[in-house]
This record gives C-alpha cells, structure tokens and sequence, in this order.
C-alpha cells in the first residue's frame, strides 16, 4: 500500500474548518497542547511504531487502518472532530492513522495525558467512559460485518455517520472515498455504489454531490438497518418471493 511520509506542520494558528471543539471534558486537557496539521493521505502514525503521544481530532477527518499480512486493509474507524486518537495500553500502535481530509489535532505525549488522567478522578471517568463506548461501538461493527445484508450495512453507516441537519432532513458528509466505505463494511466498491443507487432509486435519499448524501426518508433508513421492511423498499428476493406466491394464487384461482 503506497502510502505518503508524514508532513507535519505546527502551526498556532485558529482551525482551518469550523468544526466544533469543546473544551469541557476530555478536550480540556488539549486546548493548551500543540496544533498540527496533516495534509490529506498522510500518515499520523504507523501501526507497530512507539505509542508515545495521544491525539485529539480538532477538524477534518481520519481512518484507523489494520493491514493483513496478505496487504489487504481494513478499515476500523473514521475518527472526527472531539475524538481521541492514540489512546492505548499497548507499548505500541494497534493500527496505522492516515488523514481522509486535510486535519487539526491537538497532540499531548501519552505520559503526561496519564498523568492528568490519574490526577483527576472525573477525567478518569470520562475517559472510561469513552472506552467504552469505543468497546460498544467495535462490537457493533463486528456484527454489522458478520451478520448483516449489503443494504443493512450501508443504511446503518449512512446513519451512524449523519450528523447535521438541513431544514427537514439530516445531510451525511462522506469526504472519504467509496472504497473506503467498502473496505469498513467488508463490501466491495461496486456493491457499496449499487446499493447507493438502490437507495436513491427508492426515495430513501438524494446523492447531493459525490461526498453528501441527503437522507429523505429516516424512518425508512431506519427500517433497512433494523432488518424489517418500509413502505417503498422490499429487499429483492422477498419482493420475488412474493410475486411468484401471487402469480401461484392467480393461477389456482
């Protein structure tokens, strides 16, 4: 996998997107630690190297990478704004960081971050609370890629990842490319780009341009990802199932 050498640039200057960044909870303790800036495709850091600095995304996305040793990749989570990266018990790195967009992160060495976290029992708090729902949140993801249909695991991706709302409707920003999808849903790309079609096709949503995706309809979104059916979308094989039991009756009949 050809993947660009770091570029890092310190900068103090304000972020480059207007992301949000609080800084009550676990952000408090990187608002004062030193900004950098990783162009798109960079590396952050490597899986394997010395687990030395904790991150936190202040804009701009990143992807959490595994890499097997056949040089497949898999992509275990998109990583944005106010989430902390690097957090690990490990001596070293359980997965390589590269940047989706252009990105913000506030660094602070793991020592220290340890240190602040053992001083004050909130921030302990806080931060077990966060590692679990990053526990919650893998969970899931393994039965989403075990269990689940092409169309349940891309419905509940595009809601997992809708975060902003225009007018009646929640808008989903994928900077990311559609290989990427595919290679976090352990689909392919061409399935990834059908089953979108599909979506669209059936009023469930509108592809605003390559990187939004405007949901129209949640509740049938919804309905996809739970496995049950909604008023405009029947997976394919029970709506054959169907009109052949109807083609049946009318012919007994």
């Amino acid at each position: 996998m050809n993947m660009p050498r770091r570029l890092v640039q310190p900068t103090n200057q304000t972020s480059i997107e207007d992301a949000p960044f609080s800084t009550t909870g676990l952000s408090s303790l990187f608002r004062h630690q030193p900004l950098e800036r990783f162009a798109a495709g960079t590396i952050v850091f490597w899986e394997g190297d010395k687990a030395t600095k904790v991150f936190e995304v202040v804009c701009g996305m990143v992807r959490a990478i595994r890499l097997l040793s056949d040089g497949r990749r898999i992509i275990v989570g998109f990583l944005r704004p106010g989430d902390l990266v690097g957090v690990s018990f490990k001596d070293q790195y359980v997965y390589t960081v590269e940047a989706v967009t252009k990105v913000e992160l506030r660094r602070f060495s793991r020592h220290l971050f340890e240190l602040e976290i053992a001083r004050q029992p909130a921030m302990r708090e806080l931060l077990f609370s966060k590692l679990c729902d990053e526990m919650t949140a893998a969970q899931d993801q393994a039965v989403l890629l075990s269990r689940r249909s092409a169309d349940e695991k891309l419905a509940s991706f595009l809601l997992r990842m809708a975060t902003r709302r225009i007018g009646q409707h929640m808008v989903v920003d994928l900077p990311m490319t559609r290989q990427d999808i595919a290679d976090y849903l352990g689909m392919t790309i061409e399935t990834v780009s059908r089953t979108t079609t599909k979506f669209a096709g059936s009023g469930i949503l509108a592809m605003t341009d390559r990187h939004i995706i405007t949901i129209l309809s949640m509740d049938e979104l919804r309905s996809i990802a739970e496995g049950e059916e909604c008023n405009h979308w029947i997976a394919p094989c029970l709506a054959k199932m169907r009109q052949q039991t109807s083609d049946a009756r009318q012919l007994i009949g």
